[in-house]
């Protein structure tokens, strides 16, 4: 079998490998991804050469894992990385994620039946162009399965991230988990309370960031795992709501997140809305209410709020991540009407900020698609989006810094600069937002001179 599209820069490391009289194979994603047509990034290349033969051999490398025998080289053009690894078997994972001890081996056979999946355990020989999948990976990429290699057991007792993984890729790639090895995720759940916060935060956002991420959200349900990630979606599952039809809430948050499409939106953007989408009705079991008028979940929004703040703080999410979501949660329930004048347009735009506002319209869009199957509220935010746009254009006043005074003006008129200053520069922006007209420095000065002293009195 030929071996598919190798790099120019690629096959200039492996040549330098079989030069030497050492052995290079293909290995892993980039084999998995060559068969699925997708785009390769990163290389793995497995070789009898030891790390130090490597290093030898490469000495610009960066010695990333020499330990475990693996270095990583970057080309000159620097579009991709190359990580070398020996061949090599493992001792026991005590920790439930590293191997105790590591033997370096002369054997791709040995070294392949290590990995995780059998899609990940398939290789090419870069001196013979010689395919080697010895436990049919080829026809599972084929099949769309996602299988263990050798015991299901074995492979996620060794090393707890890999339930997750398996998760991850059945949602990336549409694949199915075969029945053995989703019943070992299951079994082996508790061994994601051994991994860092940071590996699982990782393979969550990978989740959400696939096509369809409902599909990998459900397997954590199924498989008990969501426990160690977002235990709250639980309580989520069997929570009617009336107004959705038969959708309860988790099946709202899964379909929410669905219908936020990935195209034109940066990635950064996707797991930000995704994030919002999959929290921003989290708080309702906790408000929920049957009384003499239905079903309802008032305050739902603020509950949600807190849940997502503790859930993503302790996924350690960034700062910037964090709040962006929040935000999107505790703003997702407002509701436009035609009738508003244009001051509660600018409140509106004030209460939110600009940057967020069509961050907020794309999860309303999403929520009601999860509610209706289609986005039967756009004509309403069209037009509410074009009043925001019209707002924008006159340059009115929309945030503090757009006010004509500042705390120095203030401070001027001997306001002293404390708690008080900051409420009364909040005053002014409401005041602004109510007339434009009002923004100006003698204007806003007059009315601060007199809201500030008649207080004093």
């Amino acid at each position: 079998m030929k071996i598919p599209n190798i790099d120019p820069e690629l096959r200039k490391i492996a040549d330098t490998l079989i030069r030497n009289g050492k052995k290079a194979y293909l290995v892993g994603g980039a084999v998995r991804d060559a068969f699925l047509k997708r785009p390769v990034t990163d290389f793995d290349i497995a070789t009898d050469a030891t790390p130090q033969e490597s290093m030898r051999l490469f000495p610009r490398a960066i010695p990333t894992g020499i330990q475990h025998g693996t270095i990583t080289v970057i080309p000159r053009s620097r579009r991709f990385k190359v990580e070398i690894t020996t061949f090599r078997t493992e001792g026991a994972y005590t920790d439930g994620r590293h191997p105790d001890s590591v033997a370096f081996i002369d054997d791709i056979f040995l070294d392949l039946s290590r990995r995780d999946f059998t899609i990940n355990a398939m290789a090419f020989d870069l001196a013979s162009n010689v395919f080697i999948d010895p436990f049919g990976g080829r026809k599972d990429l084929e099949d769309r399965i996602i299988r263990a290699v050798g015991s299901p057991l074995d492979r996620f007792r060794e090393d707890g991230l890999r339930t997750i993984r398996a998760i991850r890729f059945a949602s990336q790639l549409g694949f199915v988990i075969e029945p053995a090895t989703l019943s070992a995720i299951a079994e082996c759940r508790e061994g994601l309370l051994r991994i860092s916060v940071e590996r699982i935060r990782d393979e969550f956002s990978k989740i959400l960031e696939a096509r369809k991420p409902s599909v990998g959200l459900q397997l954590l349900v199924d498989t008990g795992t969501v426990e160690a990630i977002v235990p709250e979606l639980m309580a989520c599952k069997g929570v009617p709501q009336p107004q959705h039809g038969a959708q309860d809430v988790l099946a709202h948050l899964f379909a929410t997140t669905d219908a936020l499409i990935p195209d034109n939106l940066p990635e950064d953007q996707l797991l930000i809305l995704r994030l919002a989408a999959l929290f921003h009705d989290i708080g309702k079991p906790l408000c929920y209410s049957n009384g003499k008028n239905g079903v309802s979940f008032y305050g739902h929004e603020l509950e949600s709020e807190k849940i997502a703040r503790k859930r993503l703080q302790q996924l350690k999410y960034p700062n910037s991540v964090i709040e962006r979501v929040c935000h999107l949660v505790r703003h997702h329930m407002f509701n436009y009407e035609p009738g508003w004048t244009d001051a509660a347009v600018r409140r509106f735009i004030a209460r939110v900020g600009l940057s967020s506002v069509m961050e907020l319209f794309a999860l309303r869009l999403a929520d009601t698609k999860a509610t209706t199957g289609g986005p039967s509220s756009w004509p309403l935010l069209s037009e509410f989006k074009s009043r925001i746009d019209r707002v924008v254009e006159t340059g009115e006043a929309l945030s503090l810094k757009d006010l004509a005074v500042n705390g120095d003006d203030l401070a001027a008129l001997g306001i002293p600069r404390n708690r008080e200053m900051g409420a009364l520069l909040s005053e002014l922006l409401d005041t602004v937002l109510e007339d434009p007209s009002l923004n100006t420095k003698e204007k806003l000065l007059e009315i601060a001179r007199a809201k500030y002293f008649s207080l004093q009195r």
